[in-house]
């Protein structure tokens, strides 16, 4: 495959920025690598420039990554975003803008390649199969979480309740428990629409996945996954209202 990508990289760090820089030139697929140490520098380089990608730092002075991706995204023709950051604690705001992928400092010669390899399938070869996968998957969108080291896309919807830990959010799937710096109050208002539901302030749950609703020394519990999970007075009433309603939609 002949190189054909042009990408500008965001960095404040010349350092972070070079190794960057130098790690994209050495891919096949990029043709001209582009770089700006800030958001001013970097909106000058997309005025005067066709930019096919954009692979951006967060944490900037200024205008930093985040403003500036949502900047991009009001282009008639907006480039792809991948975030490059040391951190996470952004990444659930990073995906919510629709970023093509999110690299975690130091970056490494197999992981930029596998962001080149989404930026192809998801902008330039429409009709790619992986294209048509990720456009089956629109309505379950993945969560990057930290495991060993590496950042890995999690499903939501292996995602089978979730608990609040602190300012962090403990998501619980059928293997194991991942911890992601999201409040349990923005996934609960971010995932309502696909059948997650608070029923209790350190509680989130997937609807369809419980199996019980009962008493228990006083209080209401659900069961999922044979565990049981504590019900909150406020929240028993509308809990016993959507799973009739979901009991009765089943039933058509």
């Amino acid at each position: 495959m002949s190189a054909f990508l042009r990408i500008l990289a965001v960095d404040d760090e010349p350092p972070a920025l070079d190794e960057l820089a130098y790690l994209l030139r050495a891919d096949r697929r990029v043709a001209r690598v582009y770089t700006a140490n800030d958001a001013t520098e970097a909106l000058r380089v997309l005025r005067d420039t066709d930019i096919d990608v954009v692979y951006l730092d967060i944490r900037m002075p200024g205008l930093d990554g985040m403003e500036l991706a949502r900047v991009l995204g009001r282009f008639a023709k907006p480039p792809a975003v991948v975030f490059v950051t040391a951190y996470d604690d952004r990444a659930a705001e990073a995906f919510d803008l629709g970023v093509t992928d999110y690299v975690r400092k130091p970056v490494q010669t197999d992981r930029i390649a596998e962001s080149l390899r989404r930026v192809l399938a998801a902008r330039l070869v429409p009709q790619h199969p992986s294209v048509q996968a990720n456009r089956e998957r629109e309505d379950d969108p993945t969560i990057p979480v930290e495991l060993a080291g590496t950042t890995r896309l999690l499903p939501r919807s292996s995602v089978r309740w979730v608990e609040a830990q602190g300012d962090y959010a403990r998501l619980h799937t059928a293997d194991g428990s991942h911890l992601v710096r999201v409040a349990l109050a923005t996934l609960a208002e971010r995932w309502a629409d696909a059948g997650f539901v608070r029923i209790h302030r350190s509680y989130l749950v997937q609807l369809g996945l419980i199996t019980e609703l009962r008493l228990s020394n006083g209080g209401y519990v659900v069961s999922i996954d044979g565990r049981e999970l504590p019900v909150s007075r406020r929240h028993t009433r509308e809990l016993k209202d959507r799973l009739v309603r979901a009991a009765k939609q089943n039933w058509r």
